[in-house]
């Protein structure tokens, strides 16, 4: 089975025919999930040979139609590219995907134009080369680009279509550098991605000045790297232990704050359950020492065993009834047997004892 197009080796040039999952005859659909990517950085126009063919642009009809794979459509885009940014990407994206068949030339100005034209750039010129041939969408890099685009530029590049946002870009004594451009037909037009350009990033740095320079004391970056006075340098430690202290204690009420958090969880949880065994606890006493609890039905029964163990119960009247013999007299012999007639009668003089006798008596 054939192999599959993404394991081939990347085209400089970017292909766009073919990446969509095109069925030719006999093979089956290839499905690519995204384009490879480039390895090496894209080349200067000064180190590249120079074109033998006759040189003849191509009309706006005829590059939208799509051009031969050998000659592509080639649209230029200059500009300064300090600090690249998305924004620049973005820029260039658009310029690569304005025809089916684009190869995309990127102008980069020198620091000395740059310098004298707009303004002081934080990278400088080689930098910004560097950076500008690392975007995937650049195919060849212009060193010393012009500030203003003459035929004779144009053609010696043969350039197509010049590729920037259409908004005027007024400079060099010029109310828009582009409008000979747009007169000739050339000019194709890109949309600026707002809320990101080189002004807006350092705008960003200017203005949290403090943080940064700290950011950098913090890194190793000496005072006199970064043009501080001592004394700035000394307030800026200050500030920085100051910040550390004040971490420090937010982390600390922080940490208060969780601790406070989980005593009222666990408190509220306690609670709940003191009081699901308060209700359990009352529960139970009520139904063991209640008006009409176990321990009542208890003593009842209680008292009733020990009725009928004290009293317990008669015998039956038909059972008979047994009779005592009654017991001899016994009287003692130093008692007289009758009292005197005129004494009282005496009740201690006889005393009579029962005993039982034996046949052979007194």
């Amino acid at each position: 089975m054939e192999s599959h197009s993404s394991n081939r080796l990347p085209n400089r040039k970017r292909r766009r025919d073919g990446y969509c999952g095109e069925k030719g005859e006999g093979e089956p659909p290839v499905k690519v999930s995204r384009t490879v990517g480039l390895t090496d950085p894209a080349p200067f126009a000064d180190q590249l040979e120079p074109a033998t063919t006759p040189y003849k642009r191509v009309s706006m009809d005829e590059a939208r139609q799509g051009t031969p794979q050998d000659r592509p459509v080639r649209v230029y885009a200059d500009g300064i590219f300090d600090m690249f940014h998305s924004g620049h990407a973005r820029a260039l994206m658009q310029a690569k995907g304005l025809f089916p068949n684009t190869h995309l030339i990127v102008g980069v100005c020198s620091d000395d134009l740059t310098h004298n034209l707009k303004g002081f750039t934080v990278m400088n010129e080689d930098e910004r080369y560097d950076a500008v041939s690392h975007c995937r969408y650049v195919d060849e890099i212009v060193r010393n680009a012009p500030w203003t685009l003459t035929p004779e530029f144009l053609a010696e590049h043969r350039i197509d279509f010049v590729a920037h946002d259409d908004i005027p870009y007024s400079s060099a004594g010029s109310d828009d550098v582009y409008q000979h451009i747009k007169a000739a037909g050339m000019f194709a037009p890109t949309q600026r991605t707002e809320g990101i350009s080189t002004s807006d990033l350092i705008t960003r740095i200017v203005r949290d000045y403090d943080v940064y320079v700290r950011r950098n004391l913090q890194r190793g970056y000496t005072a006199k790297e970064l043009n501080v006075s001592f004394i700035n340098e000394k307030k800026y430690h200050l500030q920085e232990r100051v910040d550390k202290v004040k971490k420090k204690v937010r982390d600390v009420e922080e940490r208060s704050k969780e601790f406070v958090q989980k005593v009222e969880e666990k408190s509220i949880d306690l609670i709940q359950k003191w009081e699901e065994k308060s209700r359990e606890f009352i529960g139970n006493f009520l139904q063991m020492f209640g008006p009409e609890g176990a321990l009542k039905h208890m003593l009842k029964e209680g008292k009733g065993r020990m009725l009928q163990a004290i009293s317990p119960k008669q015998s039956p009247n038909s059972s008979p009834t047994r009779e005592r013999s009654p017991s001899p007299t016994f009287r003692l012999p130093f008692f007289s047997k009758t009292s005197p007639p005129s004494s009282p009668p005496n009740h201690h003089a006889s005393y009579s004892i029962s005993e039982d006798e034996d046949d052979n008596g007194d």
